[in-house]
Order: structure tokens, then C-alpha cells, then sequence
């Protein structure tokens, strides 16, 4: 794989770690500013809506821009969003530095979506793709309980700090590394709207936010599933995290693998898998063992989804992938911000702490229903195809 990849990868685990640290440290912040735990964990949505926002409009802000400068210009602003969460004084101020590091995190992942597939041959572009995402499940193994532990020692802020570095560490990488890319001939952002209008692309888009909405549906809540269910101390729940990252890294070189092969069929396997392990995860939530072995699984399943996700958007928007690519990026925290709430809504209707799951199997079996229809079109298309390119019979010959 080229070096490239590497690059992007850099950058996706800076990006990866400021998305998600702030969960483990949600209580510190909550002390440190004086807000309410629910208030502090509107950082979450607010980082999720950010990006479900900044994805299609800095995608298209860029179209005129050759890639590779677009890829160091929203690492510059994901490094000034962090630099003002460091900074921040106030609530406020540390909201707005999340919204400003997210508008970043969809373009980012899109458009380096992009330049990572067209790094390789055609038959490895999901693993391609899959490399890149590395970055973001290794966030969750190291920089989320790293970032985590760093700021309970040394206060949020230093979290913050840290990530910013990170930013630097990627631009570098990216300025480095990263070649420049040709742009399709579809190019600019009239050629990236019209994939639009391809039913097609709408449905890879529902796939991937009801799929992901049933990862985080679950997610969201997994830590006080794990104390107030599972029986784990609070201390547990990091290393918790980091078997369900070790899962993430597992299944996102999986997902990649099997996209290789045949997108759609991962796809139907993958989806069912998830719905199947959440409704496991009801059960094994009950208790330690169980509950862990489930985590690791659930990690697997929950990031195998992502390349070939990623894949079937980038195909259906053949041409002008990149706006595509972002929106789809936007979609998966579409379905985190849609999963957490609705997750967070049997919860608060007294359902208990696993009932979340439930509602992360619905959404994973509605993003397969979704999908079984995408593929009954992808074959009527096939078929209609066949039909037009057959030869008629032969004219009789004259006597």
C-alpha cells in the first residue's frame, strides 16, 4: 500500500480521537465549566450535527480546489478547533471549538476517500479505503483511552492539547505524503450535485445511516450498560473501550476484505450480523464475561460495515465521488446523532440500560431491508441491461 495511505490514516486518527475522547471525559468537563452531564454531553450531538452539516458544504467549498490542498486545508481548521477546545474558557467557546473542528471530519474522510482508492488498483480500493479508516479505529484502541486517562490526570484541557499536536503531526503527514490527484473529468461542483439525482445513492446514504444508527444506538450507552448491568467497576470501562476498538480494527480490515469481493453480499451478511449480535447483546449484557466477549464482537461487526459502506456510495456516484463520499460520511453521524437519541429515549421510558440494543437491532435490520431493495434494483438494472444488449434474430436471407 502506498505510503499515502499512511498519511491519511495520520490524520484520521487525530480526527478520530477528538471525536470520541470526549465521552470518557464528559464528568471533568461537566465539574470543570459547571453544566449539568446532560448539557456536557450535547458535545457529542453537537460534534455529530456538526459534521452531518460541515461534510456537504466543505466538500463543495473545495470542488474547485485540487484535493491534496483541500485534504491540508481542513486539517489546519481541525487544528484551530482544537486549539480553541484547549483554550476555551466557557461552555460556549468549547461548543464552538467542536463544531469548528467537525466541519472537518466529513470532508476529510470524504475526499480522502477518494484520493486513498484512486492510490490502488480496482480490486483493492475498499481495503484501500479500509486503510485510511484504520486511523479512525486505532483512535478508539489508543487515543480515546489514552486521551481519556490524560485528561483525568491532567484535566481536560491537556486532551485537548494533545489532539491539537496530533493535527499537526497529519498536516505534515498529508503535505508530505500525499500526491496530487487529477480531478474527474466530471469535475466541479455541478458534476458533484448531479450524482443527486441517482436513486441509487439515496439508498447507499439510508444504508449507512441506519446501519451506524444501530451501532450507536448501543454505543452510546455501553458504558452504564457495562456498570449498572454487566456488574463492571467504572475503572473497567476503558479497558472495555479498548476491546471494543481492538473489534473496530478487526472488522474495518474485514469489511475491506470482503468488499474486495463483492460489496453488496458483505453488506447483507454484515448488517444481519450486527442485528443478530445487538439481540445477543440483551442477554449477555447480564453478565461480565458474556458482556465482554459480546463488546469485542460488537466492535467487529459495528466497523465492518464502514468500507463497504463507503465503497457502494463512492460506485453509485461514479464520476464525481467526492461530495457523495462526504455526504456519506455525514450520514454515518447522521445515524450516530439519530441512534444516541433514540437509544436514549428507552432509556428515559424506563426500559433499562440494554433495551438500547433493541433499538440498534431495529435500525441494523431496517439498513438491510434497505439494502436487499438496492440490490433487487442493482439486478432489475442488470437484467434490463442484458436484454437491450441481446441480438435479435437473424433476418431471414432472400431467395
Amino acid at each position: 500500500m502506498p505510503a499515502a495511505l499512511l498519511a491519511l490514516a495520520l490524520g484520521a486518527f487525530g480526527i478520530g480521537t477528538t471525536e470520541f475522547v470526549i465521552v470518557g471525559l464528559l464528568p471533568e468537563v461537566a465539574r470543570d465549566l459547571s453544566v449539568p452531564i446532560p448539557s456536557a454531553g450535547m458535545l457529542v450531538t453537537g460534534y455529530a450535527l456538526g459534521v452531518v452539516v460541515g461534510a456537504p458544504l466543505m466538500t463543495a467549498a473545495g470542488a474547485r480546489l485540487p484535493r491534496k490542498t483541500m485534504l491540508t486545508l481542513l486539517m489546519g481548521i481541525f487544528i484551530a478547533g482544537n486549539l480553541l477546545c484547549a483554550l476555551a474558557p466557557t461552555y460556549e467557546l468549547l461548543m464552538a471549538g467542536r463544531l469548528v473542528a467537525a466541519l472537518t471530519h466529513g470532508a476529510f474522510f470524504g475526499i480522502g476517500s477518494v484520493v486513498a482508492a484512486n492510490l490502488v488498483p480496482p480490486d483493492r480500493k475498499a481495503s484501500a479505503i479500509a486503510l485510511m479508516f484504520i486511523g479512525l479505529t486505532v483512535a478508539n484502541v489508543l487515543g480515546v483511552p489514552l486521551g481519556t486517562v490524560l485528561g483525568q490526570h491532567f484535566g481536560w484541557r491537556s486532551t485537548f492539547w494533545a489532539v491539537t499536536a496530533l493535527g499537526v503531526v497529519g498536516l505534515a503527514a498529508v503535505a508530505a505524503l500525499v500526491p496530487p490527484q487529477p480531478k474527474e473529468q466530471a469535475g466541479g461542483l455541478r458534476g458533484e450535485l448531479a450524482v443527486f439525482r441517482r436513486p441509487q445513492v439515496w439508498l447507499a446514504l439510508a444504508m449507512t445511516t441506519l446501519g451506524f444508527g444501530g451501532v450507536f444506538a448501543s454505543f452510546t450507552y455501553i458504558a452504564p450498560m457495562m456498570t449498572e448491568v454487566a456488574g463492571f467497576s467504572a475503572g473497567a470501562v476503558a479497558w472495555l473501550l479498548v476491546l471494543f476498538g481492538v473489534g473496530l480494527c478487526v472488522g474495518n480490515v474485514l469489511g475491506g476484505k470482503a468488499a474486495d469481493k463483492a460489496v453488496m453480499r458483505s453488506l447483507y451478511v454484515i448488517l444481519a450480523a450486527l442485528a443478530l449480535v445487538l439481540l445477543v447483546f440483551v442477554q449477555t449484557a447480564r453478565a461480565p464475561l458474556p458482556a465482554a466477549i459480546t463488546v469485542f464482537f460488537f466492535g467487529v461487526v459495528g466497523f465492518a460495515t464502514v468500507p463497504p459502506l463507503q465503497t457502494r456510495v463512492m460506485q453509485k456516484a461514479d464520476g464525481a465521488p467526492a461530495l457523495a463520499s462526504a455526504a456519506n460520511i455525514a450520514a454515518f453521524n447522521l445515524g450516530n446523532a439519530i441512534g444516541a437519541w433514540l437509544g436514549g429515549l428507552t432509556v428515559e421510558h424506563g426500559l433499562g440500560y440494554t433495551a438500547p440494543n433493541w433499538t440498534g437491532a431495529l435500525l441494523a435490520a431496517a439498513g438491510l431491508g434497505v439494502a436487499l431493495f438496492s440490490g433487487l434494483l442493482d439486478r432489475r438494472s442488470d437484467r434490463r441491461r442484458a436484454a437491450t444488449e441481446e441480438p435479435g434474430p437473424a433476418p431471414y436471407a432472400s431467395v
